[in-house]
């Protein structure tokens, strides 16, 4: 059951953070695809904030993964310099511990995902206005998204 909907400002997209949160848990996984530009990151740190996180999350794209500790450890990859790689991080300890995780670019990685697990697509629909697209993998996802009140 996939669901969109629009946001038309940074603070919509708190908003929708803010009520996705209270149903996440570790070892949950999200993962988010976008072009450059479209939010993933600004997504990742209004979730931070709802975690508790109070440290700055900025895109790992040159470490890959940052790891920061709040309510819940959130682990914060951004894969897209992993494109054609065949490298294990360790995907095991990262996507079943004691953290919820967020994937940037995670069709680069697709083989190494949980098959339970949350898709979220941001569209640029224009210079503040963004479609969000909820695919949930699996039933806990599906029932998230049913219960969600967006």
């Amino acid at each position: 059951m996939q669901r969109a909907f629009k946001v038309y400002s940074l603070d919509d997209t708190k908003v929708f953070a803010k009520q996705l949160v209270p149903y996440l848990m570790p070892p949950d996984v999200i993962t988010l695809e976008g072009d450059l530009g479209a939010g993933k990151t600004t997504f990742t740190q209004a979730l931070a904030k709802e975690l508790g996180i109070h440290r700055v999350v900025s895109s790992p794209t040159f470490t890959i993964m940052k790891q920061y500790e709040g309510h819940y450890a959130l682990n914060h990859l951004d894969v897209y310099r992993l494109e054609g790689s065949d490298e294990d991080l360790g995907w095991e300890e990262i996507f079943y511990g004691d953290a919820i995780t967020v994937v940037e670019w995670a069709h680069l990685i697709e083989e190494d995902l949980p098959k339970e697990r949350l898709e979220i697509k941001i569209t640029r629909e224009g210079e503040h206005e963004r479609l969000i697209t909820l695919i949930p993998k699996g039933e806990r996802f599906e029932k998230i998204c049913r219960e969600l009140q967006i």
